[in-house]
């Protein structure tokens, strides 16, 4: 039998939040478990118990890891949420999909293949420098770059 999960996990796999954010809204109080105000650690059966966020009903969709690899055109941030209002990554998804995290970076002005995820683990094994996970970068630059440009980079 697995144990139950901790109820900021959860809410983190719904999507309302990361994890640590879950925590904050935890300990701000605005969320309740079967009409009680929940408290950090708390364990929840997502099949079972009545989870309100500010009031508003919040339902576990269940469902798997999701793994997506995604083409990031030009000027949109690889990112969730942009202070800036630019168009993120999140933008370019279907409404309704579950929270996926961006793994890995592009710059605003570069395009190419993003791999989002809802795997926390995976994405976390993923880019942790820990890891020593190898990449490959394949750069199409205009002119001949000098030496000076170039140093760092290689």
């Amino acid at each position: 039998m697995n144990p139950l999960p901790r109820l900021q996990k959860i809410l983190a796999e719904m999507g309302v939040a990361s994890r640590r954010r879950a925590e904050d809204l935890i300990r701000e109080g605005r969320v309740t478990v079967n009409g009680r105000p929940a408290r950090l650690g708390d364990k929840i059966d997502p099949a079972k118990d009545r989870l309100k966020v500010d009031g508003r009903s919040v339902r576990f969709q269940g469902g798997g890891k999701i793994y997506l690899l995604l083409y990031k055109p030009r000027n949109v941030v690889t990112t969730a949420l942009d202070p800036e209002g630019r168009t993120t990554v999140m933008d370019l998804l279907k409404r309704g999909m579950p929270r996926l995290f961006p793994v890995g970076r592009l710059d605003y002005d570069a395009e190419g293949v993003l791999f989002l995820t809802n795997d926390g683990e995976l994405a976390y094994r993923l880019s942790h420098p820990s890891f020593r996970i190898p990449r490959t970068y394949r750069v199409k630059v205009k002119g001949k770059p000098t030496p000076a440009a170039m140093r760092g980079y290689l």
